[in-house]
């Protein structure tokens, strides 16, 4: 696998960087979840990864990619939120494997707070109800009478609410959490002090806004507050500069605009990350950098659709 990237990922200038995307690495596996990461799961990807390409922090890759200095077979990692479980249990893993991470952390809900799609998958999770009934709101009924019931009503709620009003989508999800009656967690995200951790640790730290809101929803001046407030706050948090940012959700032109790539450039980051998949070449827009995850069960699938990945056309020039 190493020989078949190492055609498809050459070096120097006409280098190609892969650059993976994950949330969380969980200590076990979660049924209703079976497709996030537990630690021996990405243990064992980070042995593939480490086995066929040439990890590299992902400012020192983009830097060496724009130069045209990036050694063949280039991968960066990347995770996005700043969950808890990225410090206690990801980084561990990463260090074992001599590997770097960046994490692009929201700085809001740190120290306690809980990410709104994550009250809506926590509530259902724990909730006694076998029916959740929320035809009022305009969001159907769902059965609630097994763990597949329960992931089909969160797969269909998350979208369903995502791109509402910041206003709209908190009341829905206040809603939503008061039929629930349970008790939810408040310990799912990073503290500061885990933050710091990750950066003492040798991991890097990027901006991923404060709130996480889909900024082309937004007007231009609360985009803007949500940029650099989150990249100040990460700054004063770390007491260094922070180059590296991710749009929230990540897709071109439904999630944000080209007003917001134009605020990031303005906030005085270098280097931004979508979730549009593909590999950045020389010529990639430094602001738009794709960023891709396989989730295959065998190294060889995985071999395989990194490769193809390698030939996504979704790049955006500069």
């Amino acid at each position: 696998m190493r020989s078949l990237n190492a055609v498809f990922s050459p070096g120097g200038r006409h280098g190609r960087l892969s650059t993976l995307i994950f949330h969380r690495v969980l200590a076990q596996p979660d049924p209703l979840f079976p497709e996030e990461p537990d630690a021996r799961r990405f243990d064992e990807l980070m042995s593939w990864v480490g086995a066929s390409f040439n990890v590299v922090p992902l400012d020192q890759a983009l830097t060496q990619l724009r130069a045209g200095t990036l050694p063949p077979r280039a991968l960066a990692i990347t995770f996005d939120d700043g969950y808890a479980d990225n410090c206690e249990i990801a980084m561990p893993i990463l260090r074992r494997h001599g590997m770097n991470a960046t994490f692009f952390v929201a700085t809001e809900f740190l120290d306690g707070g809980r990410m709104w799609n994550d009250t809506i998958i926590e509530a259902i999770r724990r909730t006694a109800a076998q029916a959740l009934n929320l035809s009022d709101l305009g969001l159907g009924t769902h059965d609630l009478s097994s763990v597949t019931k329960r992931r089909q009503a969160i797969d269909r709620l998350l979208p369903a609410i995502k791109y509402l009003a910041l206003d709209q989508r908190c009341a829905m999800v206040d809603v939503l959490e008061q039929r629930c009656a349970v008790a939810l967690p408040n310990d799912l995200m990073m503290t500061s002090g885990q933050v710091c951790e990750l950066r003492d640790g040798g991991m890097s730290i990027g901006g991923h806004t404060c709130s996480h809101p889909i900024l082309a929803r937004l007007d231009e001046r609360a985009a803007r507050d949500e940029i650099v407030e989150n990249k100040s706050r990460l700054e004063r948090m770390l007491g260094q500069a922070i180059e590296l940012f991710a749009y929230p959700n990540g897709k071109p032109g439904a999630d944000y605009l080209a007003r917001d790539v134009g605020l990031v450039r303005e906030a005085g980051y270098r280097f931004a990350v979508s979730t549009s998949a593909g590999v950045a070449r020389q010529d990639c827009d430094p602001f738009q950098i794709p960023r891709f995850t396989p989730w295959d069960r065998t190294q060889f699938r995985f071999g395989i659709r990194m490769a193809r990945n390698m030939f996504s056309a979704s790049s955006v020039a500069a």
